[in-house]
């Protein structure tokens, strides 16, 4: 079990370290944060893929772009060896890190190439744009919230894995 956290339009690195406190209990292996430019991202990490070397966040090879994960993705191994051959260099052999070369490759549709369970926060620094996505089946929990007066002027976000960005909005048990 992991945990991530975040802000945006926010600055105070104190908020992030006050989230992660707040839920040591989800990942006793490791604490990560990226914060700066308005954005804060966390996580509390269980190792289990790539336990040496899969420190989270992970970055693309120009760290333009960042990646918190929670969760598991199966068929990273594939997606991994496929961004290779195309010259993606990652440094790791984390499910993690395949996710920002997949963004560089595919953009926000890159989440319907996995399979897992996942809660991902994806900061692009070059567009400024954070992207939050789930699995599918909402296995993974992902909450996000308002505070003050506005949301962001563009703001998208991906409630589930397979679907195009969209503005945030409430959702429905199925069948209803």
């Amino acid at each position: 079990m992991c945990g991530i956290c975040g802000y945006y339009n926010y600055t105070g690195e104190a908020a992030i370290g006050r989230m992660l406190a707040a839920m040591v209990h989800r990942g006793p292996d490791e604490e990560g944060r990226h914060v700066g430019d308005g954005i804060g991202l966390g996580i509390r990490r269980l190792s289990i893929i790539d336990v040496a070397g899969g420190h989270q966040p992970a970055y693309t090879e120009d760290r333009t772009v960042c990646v918190v994960l929670n969760g598991e993705i199966y068929n990273y191994r594939q997606l991994r060896d496929d961004l290779v051959r195309k010259g993606h260099r990652p440094a790791s052999q984390s499910d993690t890190e395949v996710i920002g070369h997949l963004y560089e490759e595919h953009g926000p549709l890159f989440v319907e190439k996995l399979q897992g369970m996942f809660a991902i926060a994806l900061w692009d620094a070059r567009k400024k744009t954070l992207l939050l996505y789930r699995d599918r089946l909402g296995i993974k929990p992902l909450y996000f919230a308002r505070r003050g007066a506005a949301w962001p002027r563009r703001r998208a976000c991906c409630p589930s894995a397979g679907a195009a960005p969209t503005t945030p909005r409430a959702s429905r048990p199925a069948g209803t």
